[in-house]
């Protein structure tokens, strides 16, 4: 039998759903388990080694058309049943077009008529955190499932890349390394300002002979010379040692391995956070206008939050004074990861 796995569409909620596709593998250990996932997750599910092979879909196009062209590689792979991830009515449509003929997920958005096993999915107000949801879907299928750490290991070919970067850039190969991950794809209501950012990486610099690393996406490239300008500032109109921004410089491949190598992150609530976690990376996690209690990274970390009567509020942009971001000092942060620090270094980082 040939069992699909339809992962979700962000990056951070992928790397949730890996405690989910290590039960499927365990649940199907004798059919061929196939995930079909953006293609750019592919270095996400290699490093994962959850599943026998991976369908990449194409982003290309939006709409019925995509939808129409996902259908077709889905058909293609002649499968006999998927399980969906994604809450999406376009994702059961998308099955039940390509032909699959078990199709399971949870019955949301109108489309439980699409679906052959259809199970309630749990109320919002359970605050249930996203990958114990993606568990409990496979519970309620007859999946035995447990939580576990959810982990990965960056292969050598991706650490290899990452070290290429990092000493181009100037890294000695000998620094400990603390990243931040300062954008998020979501909104601007979950980004840190800026400048605290900056103060914080001066001090762990001076303070930790550390080289604080920017990563991010290109969509982040604003926040990163933002950073950057607050630097210059602070050193007086001269360049600061000790900070590396490669924000919109990295593919996935690269992300994992730069990832693999931190002693620390601190980030917003984004897929960058998730990766670190799921790699044993110890995270210092700034929480705003998201509710931690469902999308916490899982894993060595410690979450940071200002209480205001309107967090969580799940907005893009925040109508006020983005109080539960400005509410969160530079000194808290710094404490958190220089906390982190205090512990031993996992995967023999330095």
């Amino acid at each position: 039998m040939r069992v699909l796995v339809r992962t979700p569409n962000w990056l951070g909620d992928t790397v949730m759903a890996l405690p989910a596709l290590l039960a499927l593998r365990s649940h199907f250990a004798d059919e061929v388990l196939v995930a079909a996932a953006p293609s750019a997750f592919a270095p996400l599910l290699s490093a994962a080694a959850a599943v026998d092979e991976t369908v990449l879909l194409s982003r290309e196009h939006s709409g019925r058309r995509g939808r129409n062209i996902e259908a077709a590689q889905l058909r293609s792979g002649r499968f006999d049943l998927a399980v969906l991830l994604p809450n999406s009515f376009g994702s059961a449509w998308v099955a039940r077009r390509a032909g699959i003929v078990e199709r399971w997920g949870y019955a949301t958005r109108a489309r439980g008529w699409l679906l052959t096993r259809a199970v309630p999915r749990p109320h919002r107000r359970s605050h249930l955190h996203q990958g114990d949801e993606y568990l409990g879907l496979l519970r309620k299928l007859g999946i035995e499932s447990k939580p576990v750490a959810t982990t990965i290991a960056a292969p050598p070919w991706m650490l290899a890349r990452a070290r290429r970067l990092l000493e181009d850039a100037g890294w000695d190969g000998e620094r400990p390394l603390i990243g931040m991950a300062p954008g998020a794809a979501y909104g601007h209501a979950k980004r840190w300002l800026p400048d605290r950012y900056a103060r914080v990486a001066g001090r762990l610099a001076d303070t930790q002979g550390a080289v604080v690393v920017l990563v991010g996406d290109g969509h982040d490239r604003d926040t990163g010379y933002a950073i950057e300008s607050s630097l210059v500032a602070a050193g007086g109109g001269g360049t600061v040692a000790g900070v590396v921004n490669l924000i919109g410089r990295t593919d996935l491949s690269q992300l994992i391995g730069l990832l693999a190598v931190l002693r620390a992150l601190i980030s917003s609530d984004s897929g960058a956070m998730h990766l670190a976690a799921a790699l044993g990376v110890p995270v210092a996690a700034i929480f705003g206008p998201t509710d931690d209690r469902l999308t916490a990274p899982v894993g060595r970390h410690v979450v940071l939050t200002h209480n205001v009567w309107c967090r969580p509020c799940f907005l893009r942009d925040c109508p006020i004074d983005h109080r539960c971001m400005t509410g969160i000092s530079e000194d808290r942060v710094f404490q958190a990861v220089t906390d982190q620090l205090l512990l031993p270094a996992a995967g023999g980082r330095t």
